[in-house]
C-alpha cells in the first residue's frame, strides 16, 4: 500500500494562513524557520523569523487586514525534509462579504524540516503571494473565485 504524503506541509501552510486571518504576527513568525523569507502581495522580502515578526506587527497593528481563504492546490515532497506547497487564496476585506478580485493570491511554501531538531516540525523556508491577474483571462480567475467561495461555504465563514 503505498505511504499517503506527509500532510506536515499542508498544515504549515493552514497555520500560516490561520496565523494571518487572527492577525497574530508572533504566531506567524513562529511558522518560519530562523533564517526563513517573506515575500509579500507587494514584492516586499523580509528575512529571519524575528525580523517577520517584526514587520508584520505594524501591519496588523495599523491596518485593517483582509482576511484569507484558500486552498491548497499541491504538496510536493522533494526529499523527507523539503517540500513545495501551491495555493491559491482569495481575500475578504474587513466590512466585506465577498471577494475582492484584485487580491487573489498565488501562494508558494517551501517548507523544510530539520531532523534534528527536538519538535521536527515543518517550517516555512520561503513563503511567497504573488497577484494572480491572469491577464488576458478573465475566465480563470473567475473560475478560482467561485472555487474559493465554495470552499468559503464549505468552511462555513
Amino acid at each position: 500500500m503505498p505511504t499517503p504524503p506527509d500532510t506536515g506541509p499542508s498544515d504549515l501552510y493552514r497555520a500560516l494562513i490561520a496565523a494571518w486571518n487572527a492577525r497574530d504576527a508572533a504566531r506567524m513568525a513562529a511558522q518560519f524557520a530562523d533564517d526563513g523569507n517573506l515575500i509579500g502581495f507587494d514584492g516586499s522580502q523580509v528575512d529571519t523569523r524575528a525580523s517577520i515578526e517584526a514587520h508584520l506587527q505594524p501591519i496588523f497593528r495599523d491596518h485593517p487586514t483582509a482576511s484569507y481563504v484558500a486552498i491548497v492546490r499541491e504538496v510536493r515532497l522533494l526529499n523527507a525534509a523539503v517540500a513545495v506547497v501551491r495555493g491559491i487564496a482569495g481575500m475578504i476585506p474587513p466590512g466585506q462579504d465577498d471577494f475582492k478580485r484584485e487580491l487573489t493570491t498565488v501562494h508558494t511554501l517551501v517548507a523544510s524540516r530539520d531532523g534534528t531538531a527536538p519538535d521536527g516540525r515543518w517550517r516555512a523556508a520561503v513563503f511567497q503571494g504573488t497577484p494572480a491577474a491572469w491577464h488576458g483571462r478573465p475566465g480563470d480567475l473567475t473560475s478560482v473565485l467561485d472555487e474559493l467561495r465554495a470552499e468559503r461555504s464549505k468552511l462555513g465563514i
